[in-house]
């Protein structure tokens, strides 16, 4: 039986390290605590998080959100993460707590960033399993990883990359477990498609990408190494592949909809290559110097361990260099003729913009090399142990030589009139040469008595000391308490109090700002999600008037700090948000959500209508723009002698009574056009036609009453039916497999 303590010394090592980085978000001492900054954080992902668990608090699926960007479709944008599973988990703890609030999601990216440390500790514990020094490899790794500039930067505010990104030691476990033997052992690849999928379901494409590729090429690299045929590399791919995409098909299908009719298909190269400045190499030794955030640092210690494993040529070293070079060329975007060329030639590389994402690539990589670097000093024997010490002596001297370096040219700049502007610099050289001094010593003192106890401790102490002095200052934090987060403005509540809402709608391009419109319930035009419907978003943030925008999508109030609109409009309410004040203009006349028209311009483009609308003497009050479609005909130039007026109104359901019309007519709707909703008339199926290029419509015959919308979406039928049956299968597999394993007489040890 093998000896569990070390690992489980490690598992309390990494929950110490991981309560004393966050121990101000965990605090009870509220003059001590701190909170993530507004931002991305709190305008995207609380407030989707806030209508994802109020909707399935109520048993129903949210696929349709109405307070944003005037409706869209809320599961298909990916990070809305509505299926997946640890945010299901954060929706149901929530819930038992009293409800959804700003700690809530902190507390799950807390939860990740451990998880994120223990799936790499696991991971570089199984590469290097077998060796001495293994237990310390895995606790050097997972530091670096959990505690490195790229992880405790930007992520933690776009959550969702920070989700996505810490399964990929879990997909690249199941890659090495596959390949261990002489044969391919192919069940273990359902582990790595179950990270990848997992990394998908965390709604992160551009970050599902990079992990994606990686897991392709450390198994095929497994596969050549073990001389395996091109049949096993091939049947591989498929097998991680397929199998991904089966676990999160209920978020891919409705996802690859949406982005056949979002704007971000049309970006080009221009709006796609930026990335790093390739100067920005600099912060992997000296932090803070370039930017806010320094997500090529591994710390001092990590960058020595890593540069050693290379230089040892440690097991798979030549991959994982590879990769972390691979990953860091990729991060320079169009600054280098590197990415041009792979633009068009990697599947699925031309669809993101920001580059610089790929340093994810760099962290992971150079944090494996640093845990296998860390094992291999560890390793060491007899004369080794001398080499080894010397090595590594010899590596900190050049470390902290070019750190000295660079530190004197900032203290020189430091001297001249721009003083204030050099100071952090100077402030992270200095502390790159303590860091290098100390390793100095502690590198070498370990390789020569590898099998001291407090002489580990202290190294690992010393990697910890280093990546959480600077990960707590790169990490954006606020000495704010979380419950004092996302206070509403007051001048919202005459919308909150209108009972016209949310089938009226409001612009909240002041006061309710980001994607708050979900938080609060206040159906907005406008939001700060990446995606948005290429229509709506011509007619709301394009080159056509305000006025436009909120004619078409029957906006009542618009919330601006102007103190006159350029249509007929009353102040009723005055207030402030974090940016001055705010007037709410309520519309003396606003368009209904739905309207009967006496007129039809048919257009063959939805260039063409908005090249309409944009003509100052069009009403659309008076007409409505239909897209022409081969064989359609509805009634043009009928006399409107009834009234529309909606009855019933939901995300995904709503119900318009049609009165007082006995001629066939023209419904304009202010709903998106978009596939998935289906129309009823009087019970009778009937087609939703694309009006101003953006919007709904359907055409009444004589007589109709009742006009029915629901929204189902063929994609979401079908991806929850692959993903079930995908999910069932394999936890079934995995009780089957225990139970082949663990019944009595059939018992292994480990």
């Amino acid at each position: 039986m093998i000896k569990r303590w070390p690992d489980q010394a490690a598992l309390l090592v990494l929950l110490a390290v991981w309560a004393l980085f966050f121990w101000r978000f965990l605090t009870p001492v509220e003059a001590d605590q701190v909170s993530l900054a507004e931002g991305d954080f709190s305008g995207q992902f609380v407030a989707f998080g806030a209508y994802q668990a109020a909707r399935l608090w109520q048993g129903e699926v949210p696929l349709w959100n109405p307070y944003n960007n005037g409706g869209l479709p809320f599961l298909a944008d990916t990070q809305s993460a509505v299926f997946y599973p640890p945010r299901l988990l954060t929706v149901v703890l929530a819930g038992l707590g009293g409800g959804w609030t700003y700690h809530a999601l902190e507390l799950e990216m807390m939860a990740h960033v451990l998880a994120g440390s223990l799936g790499m500790y696991i991971f570089v514990r199984r590469l290097t399993v077998g060796q001495v020094g293994s237990v310390m490899g895995g606790l050097g790794a997972a530091l670096v990883w959990a505690y490195g500039g790229f992880m405790t930067g930007y992520p933690p505010l776009q959550l969702a990359l920070l989700e996505a990104a810490i399964w990929g030691p879990l997909a690249l476990l199941g890659v090495h477990e596959a390949t261990r033997e002489a044969q391919p052992r192919w069940r273990w690849l359902a582990m790595a498609a179950l990270g990848l999928g997992l990394s998908v379901l965390a709604g992160h494409s551009q970050t599902n990408l990079l992990i994606g590729y990686l897991t392709v090429a450390f198994w095929v690299y497994r596969v050549y190494a073990r001389r395996w045929s091109w049949k096993a590399a091939l049947g591989g791919v498929l097998v991680i592949g397929i199998g991904a995409a089966l676990l999160a098909a209920v978020q891919l299908l409705p996802a690859f909809e949406y982005l056949l009719h979002a704007t971000r298909i049309d970006l080009g190269f221009e709006a796609k290559q930026g990335g790093f400045p390739i100067y920005d190499v600099i912060q992997a030794i000296l932090p803070g110097v370039m930017s806010v955030w320094s997500p090529l640092y591994v710390g001092v210690i990590g960058l020595l361990l890593a540069g050693l494993g290379l230089a040892w040529r440690v097991r798979d070293a030549a991959f994982w260099g590879g990769a972390a070079l691979i990953g860091l060329v990729l991060s320079f975007g169009g600054n280098t003729a590197f990415y041009g060329a792979l633009y068009n030639a990697l599947p699925g590389l031309s669809l993101f913009r920001g580059q610089e994402r790929a340093a994810l690539v760099v962290a992971l990589a150079a944090s494996v090399l640093a845990g296998l670097g860390l094992a291999a000093l560890v390793d060491g024997s007899g004369e080794q142990r001398l080499r080894l010490a010397r090595q590594a002596r010899r590596a900190v001297l050049i470390l902290v030589g070019i750190a000295a370096v660079l530190g004197l040219v900032l203290f020189v700049m430091w001297l001249g009139p721009d003083r204030d502007l050099y100071g952090a610099g100077l402030a992270s050289a200095a502390f790159t040469l303590l860091l290098g001094g100390l390793a100095l010593v502690g590198l070498p003192w370990l390789a020569e008595r590898p099998d001291g106890g407090w002489r580990q401790a202290a190294v690992i102490g010393l990697l910890a000391f280093d990546l959480l002095s600077f990960g707590q200052r790169n990490l954006l934090a606020e000495p704010v308490p979380a419950n004092e987060r996302l206070a509403r403005p007051a001048v919202l509540d005459v919308a909150l109090a209108d009972p016209d809402l949310p089938v009226q709608r409001v612009d909240g391009r002041r006061g309710l700002l980001a994607n708050y419109g979900s938080l609060w319930e206040i159906p907005d035009i406008r939001g700060i999600s990446p995606l948005w419907l290429a229509g709506p978003h011509a007619i709301v943030e394009g080159s056509l008037p305000e006025t436009t925008a909120w004619e078409l999508f029957a906006v009542k109030y618009v919330f601006s700090d102007w103190m006159e609109l350029p249509i007929p409009s009353t102040i009723v309410a005055s207030g402030e948000d974090g940016y001055g004040p705010v007037n709410a203009h309520r519309l003396d006349d606003p368009r209904p959500f739905a309207l009967l028209l006496d007129r039809v311009d048919w257009v063959d483009s939805d260039a063409f209508a908005y090249a309409l609308l944009a003509d100052s003497r069009y009403d659309p009050r008076r007409s409505i723009i239909l897209l022409e479609e081969a064989g359609l005909s509805v009634p043009d130039g009928l006399a409107i002698q009834g009234e529309a007026r909606v009855t019933a109104f939901a995300p995904e359901a709503i119900t318009i009574a049609v009165t007082g019309q006995d001629t066939p007519a023209v419904l304009s709707i202010a709903l998106p056009n978009y596939p998935g909703w289906q129309a009823t008339i009087d019970g009778q199926p009937t087609r939703i036609l694309r009006a101003y290029g953006a919007l709904s419509a359907v055409s009444l015959p004589a007589g109709a009453r009742q006009v029915e919308l629901v929204y189902r979406p063929l994609s979401f039928a079908v991806g929850a039916a692959l993903s079930l049956a995908a999910w069932v299968a394999l936890i079934g597999g995995m009780v089957w497999l225990g139970w082949r394993r663990y019944t009595p007489g059939r018992r292994k040890e480990s």
